[in-house]
């Protein structure tokens, strides 16, 4: 199983960024997919979850309203679309899979490598 993560780059506080994972090696459409962050010097932290149909999504209270998750079956493609990002939210991001939103949201089943978000001030 692979999960390629792209997009990440240095942006200007209050700009966007979108986020992509391409996958392979798995039923891209039967798993839920997720983003997670870590900053420098913490721990690893869920960022956004989506269900495997994209009917339902969960995201961190740190990003409600912000970031939107969604995913295109057709292409093994889940995204992270970023707005008015800050500061804080710079970190490296990664992709996750997992059987469902609870999974995905904690354990997840499969990682992806990370792309770098650097938010400046």
């Amino acid at each position: 199983v692979q999960l390629q993560a792209s997009g990440g780059g240095l942006v200007q506080t209050g700009g966007s960024l979108r986020l992509s994972c391409a996958a392979s090696g798995l039923t891209f459409s039967s798993y839920a997919m997720g983003w997670f962050r870590q900053a420098p010097g913490k721990r690893r932290e869920f960022v956004a979850a989506i269900a495997w149909n994209g009917g339902s999504t969960y995201y961190a209270d740190s990003v409600k309203g912000r970031f939107t998750i969604s995913r295109d079956n057709a292409k093994n493609t889940v995204y992270l679309r970023m707005n008015s990002l800050k500061p804080e939210d710079t970190a490296v991001y990664y992709c996750a899979a997992g059987n469902n939103i609870p999974i995905v949201a904690t354990t997840p089943d499969y990682w992806g490598q990370g792309t770098l978000v650097t938010v400046s001030s």
